[in-house]
């Protein structure tokens, strides 16, 4: 049994709309010197089978994260 955890983020050059928002309100809050906030998400499951990292990929490119316009980072513990 393997713990996977994926790392989705939009790719450099993508607009972050949630990443601007959560800028604004954190500069609106007194931390003027937040910049670049860029906003992905965290899905986290365990995983029995055979070559984990293949699977994972193959899971990220169908489902997990849309290729077009996002990245990934898969960590196997």
């Amino acid at each position: 049994m393997a713990k996977v955890r994926v790392h989705v983020f939009l790719k450099p050059g993508v607009l972050d709309v949630q990443g601007k928002a959560v800028e604004g309100a954190l500069k609106g809050l007194g931390w003027a010197g937040v910049s670049d906030a860029r906003v992905g998400k965290l899905i986290e499951f365990d995983y029995a089978g055979d070559d984990v990292e293949a699977e994972v990929k193959k899971m990220c490119d169908t489902l997990l994260a849309n290729t077009v316009i996002e990245g990934y980072r898969i960590e196997v513990a």
